[in-house]
């Protein structure tokens, strides 16, 4: 059994995500389980170089986890500089990412990054040029593809259970607390526009992955977005104004004619099984995904209802659906993890450690369920993937202050 050792620059690790997703239950995790098992006797062992403003802070995340307590920098060109660090994820806040992308890529580093990746698609796109011009893997996260829900109806999908795709419903969202008598569960930066915040910003570029990956290439926008809750308190318990978009209703068409209808909104009380849910109907069959379940019914088994306001309804429409089985050990899968062990074997296969030196056999299919052993294969979640995403989100923007549906654009490096 050999192991290489793989040096990753972590900035943004002391926010909610980039801790608990990406250094706990993403790499520290894998380290509990002996490194990535990259087939062949190999496994790659990550170690994180914690990156950020705050050193005390940073200190005190390695003492917790137990690393080198070396490994923390407020230094991040230094950090570039040192040719042990080979691979560079960002996970800071959103108007701070293009800047430090930036640098990672001209130090040759291999990047990985949280989306939105720039606050602007000229910025986003100029930053996967320059990664593809310098020949490093780059990446975005696009976690929702990995949801147990979702790896479910993409098997539905690549099935063919549902025929011709007509529509796909979205509910997305949760009451998160304007702080004043209970603290929010989000940071406050996320309802200023003037450092990143906004829900469309945060939002549309998943759903445009989801749909995207699952249903074809989004083409066309239409939505409306509000910011319901205006006054809300900052984390010392101080008022502000609330300037980003706390909801946003899209309406998109998809290649191929299905039509897509997603609401996001941090104002809306949850009545419904999970936090987001997506029902897709087709000319043979529906299902409805979420987190971490699938239910579908088929055409042949699709009950008749009738409407009659006068009687109270005699049927539990929710009893008339079946579980997608989870075949494929979906239930027992993190979405972050997932994918951090993907752009890893990519990064392996680059020196010949991983399995695509010796003739790997390809697979990564994010629906494919365990690619242990095996290459990564082509990355369809790249640094242009997340430009898309960022195209998205501004295109609806757009769409809300004209007041009109907007066509999208291919984007081409």
């Amino acid at each position: 059994m050999s192991r290489r050792t793989i040096r990753i620059a972590m900035n943004g690790v002391t926010g909610r995500m980039g801790h608990r997703q990406h250094l706990v239950r993403s790499l520290l995790a894998l380290r509990e389980e002996g490194g990535l098992d990259l087939g062949g006797g190999r496994t790659l062992w990550p170690e994180p170089v914690l990156v950020g403003r705050r050193e005390d802070a940073l200190r005190s995340l390695a003492q917790q986890h137990g690393l080198d307590p070396r490994a923390v920098s407020t230094d991040l060109d230094a950090v570039l500089a040192d040719d042990s660090t080979e691979v560079y994820f960002d996970a800071q806040i959103t108007s701070e990412r293009l800047a430090a992308l930036r640098k990672a890529v001209a130090a040759g580093k291999h990047v990985y990054a949280e989306k939105p990746t720039a606050t602007s698609l000229d910025g986003a796109l100029e930053l996967a040029r320059a990664a593809s011009r310098a020949g490093v893997e780059h990446g975005v996260v696009q976690d929702k593809l990995f949801l147990p829900g979702l790896r479910k109806l993409a098997r539905l999908v690549r099935g063919g259970f549902f025929g011709r795709v007509l529509s796909v419903r979205g509910e997305f969202g949760y009451w998160v607390f304007e702080g004043d008598w209970q603290s929010a569960q989000r940071p406050s930066w996320n309802y200023r526009a003037e450092d990143g915040g906004g829900i469309v910003s945060d939002m549309f570029p998943h759903w445009e992955y989801v749909l995207h990956n699952l249903f074809g290439r989004v083409t066309s926008v239409q939505a409306h977005l509000a910011t319901h809750l205006p006054h809300r308190w900052d984390e010392r318990g101080e008022p502000y104004r609330a300037t980003a978009d706390d909801a946003a209703y899209g309406i998109f068409t998809v290649e191929g004619g299905a039509v897509a209808q997603i609401n996001s909104s941090w104002a809306v009380r949850v009545h419904r099984d999970e936090l987001v849910e997506f029902q897709v109907d087709g000319t043979e069959g529906s299902a409805v995904a979420g987190l971490r379940g699938c239910r579908y019914q088929h055409r042949a088994g699709t009950p008749r209802p009738v409407w009659n306001p006068d009687l109270p309804a005699a049927e539990r429409f929710r009893d008339q659906w079946q579980e997608v089985p989870d075949n494929d050990g979906d239930e027992a899968t993190n979405g972050f993890k997932a994918q951090w062990e993907l752009f890893l074997r990519r990064v392996a296969d680059r020196d010949g450690t991983g399995p695509g030196g010796d003739g790997g056999d390809g697979g990564g299919d994010p629906g494919d369920g365990d690619a242990r052993g095996q290459s990564a294969g082509p990355c369809p979640w790249d640094l242009l993937a997340g430009a898309r995403g960022v195209q998205l989100a501004e295109l609806a923007r757009t769409s809300s202050e004209q007041g009109r549906r907007i066509e999208v654009p291919e984007l081409v490096l």
